[in-house]
This record gives C-alpha cells, structure tokens and sequence, in this order.
C-alpha cells in the first residue's frame, strides 16, 4: 500500500521544497480552479478540503455529498490539466458539529456515518473534531479532553473500517492521515471581534496528546496514531467580522517548542484567513506545518465580483440593458434569509448592511450557492466578456490583473480574471510553504 502523499510531505519537509502545505477550504468552484491553476503553474501539490456543513451525508448547505463533492473536485482537476496524483482531498471538522443540538448517542452515530461517507468517498485527510458539546453536556462545564479524545477515537475507529472497505475496490489508495485536537477555533472565525486571543498552554498540548493517545489504544489503534500527523493548536491567530490578530512569534516560543517532544507532528492552523504573507511563513517555519483559509478565498472571489460589477456599470449603466445587479442581488438573498449571518453582524441597519457585504467573517459565501446569486453571477461574467472589457477600467478597477493582462499572461476574460483575483490571497500561502516562492 503506497504512503498517503500528505504524510510523505510532511515527513520531507526539512530537506524539500514543500515546507508545509496549506488547505484550500472551500466547495466554491472558483476558489478551487484558482487553487488547481496556482498549484498547476507553481508545479505543487494542491489540497482541497470540504467542511462538515458545507458537504456532508444530507448534502450540506452546498447540496453536495462526500461522493458528490470528491467527483466535482476530480472534473476540474482534470479540466485544469492538473494531474490526479497532484490533487489532494480532505474532510475539515469532521464529527458532531452539525448535530449539536442532539444528544451523543444520536449526533456520534450522524458523525460516525459522515466519517464513513467521507472515507469511502476516497477523501485521504481527515480532521476529526469532538471539540464542540453536544446536548446532554453540561453547558456549564468545559468539554474534557477525555470526552474529546474517546468520540475522537470512535469516529477514527469508524474511519478505519470505512477504509478496509474502500481498498477493496481501491487498492491502490493510501491509508487516510488524521488531525485531531480538543482546542479547535470556531469553524468560520470567531462570533465577537476580539484584540487578542489566547496561545495553547504547552502543558495542555501534551496533556491532549496524551488522552488522545489513550483512546487510540483503547480503540485498538495504536498502530493508527502513527498517521495522526497533525494537531490543531491555537498559536494566537484568530479574525472576525472586522478585526484580524495576527501571529506574534514570541508569544508562540513555549508552544512550538512541544514539537521537539513529537517529532513525526506538526501543528495544524486554523484561522489563518487574512494573516500578512510574512506571519503566514513564520508559522510554516515555526511548526504550524498546515495552513488552514477559506474564508479569505471567497471574500477576494466577492472582491472580484464587486469590482467587475463596477466595470459592467460604467459600460452597461447609461444604457438600456440588462445589467447582473449582482451586490443588489446577493443583498437580497441575506436579507430574505439571515440564518448564516444574523448571530456575526451586529449594530445599526447601516453597519449590518456594510457588513453583509465587506466583513472579514465573508458570510456572504453562503449565499453564493442561491440560484438567484448564481445566475447574477453568471450574467455579469457573460455582460462583460460580450461588452469586451476595456483595458482602462481593468486598471481602474483590479490593477493587479490589468498587470498581467498587459503582460500576455492572463486571458481578458471576465472569469479568468476573477479566478486570478482569487489566486492573488493563495500566493501568500504558496509564499509561506514553497522554499522558492513564487
């Protein structure tokens, strides 16, 4: 059975160009062909994980199951001409999240068909996260890392036997590597904007490896922890709807030197949406080996889709002609359901409206699978490539790729120019885990 790809990087970090990976968390089918072209054109592995709400067994707010999702990921894989072997598929979050208002006996068996729909979907990465009570917890009480681990262990006892059905008619599919951890930052960044979060204690580090490690042996999966390559630590880095903390090294130092103690673990960092490319190369270098982002991949891709409406006014706006209406649309969208946003945007009707539309926390992104946003969308892209884009208004409006249009390195196509924009946030993490950065 050949070596899950994910641990052989992991593994040759020190010596070879990849000194760590980072995560592409999103089912947005923009973000993921920025992801495959900057992987493609910067010859790297590219990772594509799916969150528990975005695409789970019910199909997640995306409509997409594990199945459904790992087969979208592999169509554009191929049409972006990026070889399979460079495609990378992992689960994030992976437990009782979605069904936390249930008590355990219900949400670990929903969690337990989620692990096992993802494993046999082909997904090689698997985040396990109990971190998050259930119903019958006490609120009152903090969740003990002996109840994290032992749900943990059972979901990856789960994962274990989706896989020996999976290679069965894979056999060639590497064994799945696992994340794990009991301080796990909110999936989607934090609720309230905060100045300052609190760095892992390293006493509590090596205190949930070790429950970790006993409920793996309690599971009969002693063997398995040698594939347990990351744990999710919080090294101070955090963002919400209008505040970003960004990574202070120092008060890193006591953390990171646990690593000397676990030498086959890295740590894994969720929250790292927004972090200056610097900050982000500081945590490859320091430990924090896998890079979680996702939000900050789809507020450039709204980034993109604000600018380029601007374009289409400035040419369509005079005129009798159906323009996309596209921020007017999507405005609608959050306003007839509030669901995903209401609890993150606080204040005056104006400050909620700013919100909606420019925070940091971009819940935005989930209205991006409306159909109504969707066809906005795709008029605006059809408006402008039917117009012809003026090369002025491409500087007026996103001068990085007018750049490199006018280079003859990008195509003047509304799409590709979106999906470029896209591309501009992954540079910094390309920036912070290749050696030679691009």
């Amino acid at each position: 059975m050949p070596q899950n790809p994910i641990l052989t990087l992991l593994q040759n970090r020190a010596s070879a160009r990849e000194k760590g990976i980072y995560s592409c968390c999103s089912a947005n089918e923009y973000v993921i062909r920025a992801a495959l072209r900057r992987a493609k054109a910067a010859d790297t592995v590219v990772l594509v994980e799916a969150t528990a709400n975005q695409v789970n067994q019910n199909g997640g707010y995306t409509g997409m199951t594990p199945a459904s999702f790992y087969g979208f990921l592999q169509r554009l894989a191929d049409e972006e001409e990026v070889p399979p072997e460079k495609v990378l598929c992992g689960g994030d979050h992976l437990g009782p999240l979605t069904w936390q208002n249930l008590p355990e006996a219900q949400a670990m068996s929903n969690a337990e068909e989620l692990i096992w729909s993802y494993v046999l979907a082909g997904f090689s990465k698997i985040h396990i996260d109990t971190s998050m009570r259930v119903a019958d917890d006490d609120p009152k009480q903090p969740l003990s890392d002996e109840v994290i681990a032992r749900r943990g262990a059972r979901l990856c006892r789960t994962a274990e036997d989706a896989f020996a059905e999976y290679v069965k008619t894979h056999p060639e599919a590497p064994a799945p590597v696992y994340v794990v951890g009991s301080e796990v930052p909110i999936p989607g960044g934090a609720q309230e904007n905060e100045d300052s979060v609190a760095v892992t204690n390293p006493d509590a580090c090596e205190a949930t490896l070790a429950e970790f490690k006993r409920a793996f042996d309690a599971q009969g999966l002693a063997d398995v922890w040698q594939r347990v390559v990351a744990l999710v630590v919080q090294p101070g880095v955090e963002f919400a709807d209008e505040s970003v903390i960004e990574y202070d090294r120092p008060a890193a130092v006591e953390l990171m030197a646990c690593l000397k103690n676990h030498p086959d673990l890295v740590f894994e960092g969720h929250s790292t949406d927004y972090q200056p490319r610097e900050c982000l190369r500081e945590m490859v270098e320091d430990g924090i080996a896998i890079l979680k982002v996702g939000p900050a991949l789809t507020f450039a891709l709204r980034e993109g889709l604000f600018a380029l409406e601007r374009i289409e006014q400035e040419l369509y706006g005079v005129h009798d002609f159906p323009c996309s209406h596209f921020r007017a649309v999507l405005e609608q969208a959050m306003l007839e359901d509030s669901s995903q946003w209401a609890k993150y945007y606080h204040g005056s009707m104006a400050q909620k409206r700013y919100a909606r539309a420019f925070s940091y926390s971009d819940r935005a992104r989930y209205y991006l699978t409306n159909e109504k946003v969707k066809a906005a969308a795709e008029a605006l892209l059809h408006n402008l490539d039917a117009a012809g884009i003026p090369m002025a208004l491409l500087s007026q409006y996103l001068p990085t790729q007018y750049a490199r249009v006018h280079a003859g390195c990008l195509p003047l196509c509304a799409a590709d120019l979106l999906i470029d924009r896209v591309g501009d946030c992954i540079d910094d993490y390309l920036y912070a885990v290749l050696e030679k950065s691009i």
